[in-house]
């Protein structure tokens, strides 16, 4: 290794930028907040094909669950964008990681809880 290449190994080296806590920190406090939106989509779901007669959602409920929705895609996709930008791979990832797999499992809840819906009423899925 010649004098050249050292020198540049060692200002690559200095001029690496942190990764900033910070906005980690607030995309954390994003992602959170679009993954108890999600949750609460899925929630108003669930009270709402329980509270009406045939099973169906009414436009102001349909709006209200894909607007949570909506927003928590923004959230999410700004903030793990924040992240890459950054290059803070580890919390872009983990967070990631752990969005998918609530919202997975919120999924499988919903769905779960339509199949015993169907099986207590067949009638209402016709």
């Amino acid at each position: 290794m010649d004098a050249a290449s050292l020198i540049l190994l060692a200002d690559a080296a200095v001029s690496a930028k942190p990764v900033n806590l910070w906005g980690a920190l607030g995309c954390a406090v994003a992602y959170s907040a679009a993954l108890l939106a999600t949750l609460d989509a899925f929630a108003d779901l669930i009270l709402a094909r329980d509270d009406a007669p045939a099973g169906g959602l009414t436009p102001g409920v349909g709006l209200k669950f894909g607007s949570k929705l909506a927003a928590a895609a923004i959230a999410v996709i700004s903030a793990g964008l924040v992240l890459a930008l950054d290059s803070n791979w580890f919390a872009f990832t983990a967070l990631t990681i752990a969005f998918a797999v609530v919202v997975g499992i919120g999924v499988i809840v919903l769905l779960r809880h339509q199949r015993m819906a169907e099986r207590r009423n067949p009638r209402a899925s016709e």
